[in-house]
């Protein structure tokens, strides 16, 4: 049954990732497009409102899009299901609807505030439309995922993507919009995929709003809004240190090495968007608890050996990225970013404990230390060390948020983790890396020790013995057809 269960995860997720990898392989091809057409204070300020747009997205949810998936699954009856479609569908229309108005209205102090520059009221405004889109674009593409739909997911997705680079490469390219260009060719795909799908929903998005069932999944979601914004501070507010003490153009080299890192959250996006329905849809506690510590293990394994290959080949990935020198000092900040997401794979699996036992309200403490930490390590180190200082605090804080919320959700959940075989498949990874980067080892060096990894661990003792017979079986398999 475990193995079941983990295929299924498993399945979903490389679905869910293909829309992923194809997305992430374009954004990374874009990076040349970018650094060509945009310069470094352009590239910051299209950063600088994306990290705006993921705060206001968390406030003006109000944790219903968490509380959706919680929501969805108590009861099996349509009645109830299409219930919960329809609340939510319309509380984000009109919370999305007022957000937009706002932001409209306050352009101006918006984009002085943000220090984007003088004569950036629109860009602020073509902002302020991608944040509507976005809102209403992923709750309707979350009834794909609680229905356990990936392929469709991926179809809008990939739709999405490609209306989306086909806008972004002809304003950008052929109109020199530059910073505008990007953030208006950003929302184009999404908005048309949301009409689209709009029209396919039409039988499930009747004019229904419970106000019973809305308060029930407010109770739950809104503990979780302070949550959100601390993991949005986590996320996204280095750039406004950086930005404050060393400028828009420091911004846009630590964004290049943050793009190349991305490639772990690539993987994490795929697993984040399966994980929720997965874990929520396991009916039988016992079974539960023994697939998430098993899907922990896993995923660290999987998270640790990829920020293994990302840190120690960023220098060489950076330059075959970037077209403009300026833009290779980003590599330095991708081993301490790749191990930070790793954290946070971590921590999203941890977490889902606190979820099924619908005790979310003190997951803001957890987040809320973390996001202190960060944000009290910016300020010391930002301004001596630069964007180095900020990819130290934020590897320092995701890695306390996983820990922390470990000892909490234990005591609300308790899940038998594999916790001696977590600390080889992490520890071991960051010191290869380490050794590497100590060494300024050749690109040869680097390819082989990003190998050995899984080698390593063998003799370390990390495989059980049914992973080792499968490893060995699989072995066999390869070499028979070479003998």
């Amino acid at each position: 049954m475990l193995a079941q269960q983990i295929k299924r995860l498993l399945s979903q997720s490389l679905i869910y990732g293909l829309g992923g990898l194809i997305s992430r392989v374009l954004s990374v091809l874009l990076l040349p497009l970018y650094t060509s057409y945009l310069h470094g204070r352009d590239y910051g300020r299209v950063e600088t409102l994306t990290a705006l747009s993921a705060v206001l997205v968390v406030v003006l949810r109000l944790g219903i899009s968490s509380a959706f998936f919680r929501y969805y699954f108590d009861s099996p009856e349509l009645e109830h299901r299409v219930r919960v479609v329809r609340t939510s569908f319309w509380f984000t229309m009109g919370s999305a609807t007022l957000g937009l108005a706002a932001g409209w209205i306050a352009a101006q102090p918006i984009a002085d505030a943000l220090s984007l520059g003088h004569g950036q009221a629109w860009l602020v405004r073509a902002a302020f439309v991608g944040l509507w889109a976005q809102m209403n674009y992923e709750q309707l593409t979350s009834l794909f995922r609680v229905e356990e739909r990936p392929i469709l997911f991926t179809f809008a997705t990939l739709a999405n993507l490609l209306v989306t680079v086909g806008a972004t490469v002809v304003l950008v390219v052929h109109f020199h919009e530059r910073a505008l260009g990007v953030v208006v060719g950003n929302w184009i795909g999404t908005l048309s995929v949301y009409l689209v799908l709009l029209g396919y929903r039409r039988y499930q998005l009747g004019l229904q709003f419970d106000r019973r069932l809305f308060r029930e999944m407010n109770r739950f979601g809104l503990p979780l809004v302070p949550s959100q914004l601390a993991l949005w501070a986590l996320a996204f507010s280095d750039r406004f240190f950086i930005a404050k003490f060393k400028g828009q153009t420091e911004v846009g080299h630590y964004s290049v090495g943050v793009r190349v890192a991305s490639a772990a959250l690539l993987l994490l996006a795929a697993f984040r968007l399966a994980w929720p329905a997965f874990a929520y849809s396991i009916e039988d506690e016992d079974e539960a608890e023994r697939t998430y510590g098993f899907v922990l293990t896993y995923l660290l394994f999987v998270f640790s050996w990829l920020a293994l290959i990302l840190g120690l080949l960023a220098p060489w990935l950076v330059r075959l990225l970037t077209g403009r020198a300026e833009f290779h000092e980003g590599a330095r900040v991708v081993p301490l970013t790749a191990f930070a997401l790793t954290a946070l794979g971590g921590y999203i699996v941890v977490s889902i404990g606190i979820g099924r036992a619908r005790k979310t309200q003190f997951n803001w403490v957890v987040t809320g230390i973390a996001a202190l930490l960060d944000i009290a390590l910016n300020l010391v180190l930002v301004p001596s060390f630069g964007m180095i200082g900020a990819a130290i605090a934020g590897a320092a804080a995701y890695s306390s948020m996983f820990v922390l919320m470990s000892v909490h959700a234990q005591r609300v959940y308790p899940v038998p983790y594999q916790w001696r075989r977590v600390a080889l498949v992490v520890g071991t990874a960051i010191g290869l890396t380490a050794f590497g980067k100590a060494l300024h080892v050749p690109l040869s060096i680097a390819v082989l020790l990003a190998a050995a990894y899984p080698l390593i661990l063998l003799p370390l003792g990390f495989y059980l013995p049914a992973e080792r017979r499968r490893l060995l079986a699989a072995g066999r398999r390869l070499l028979a057809p070479a003998r």
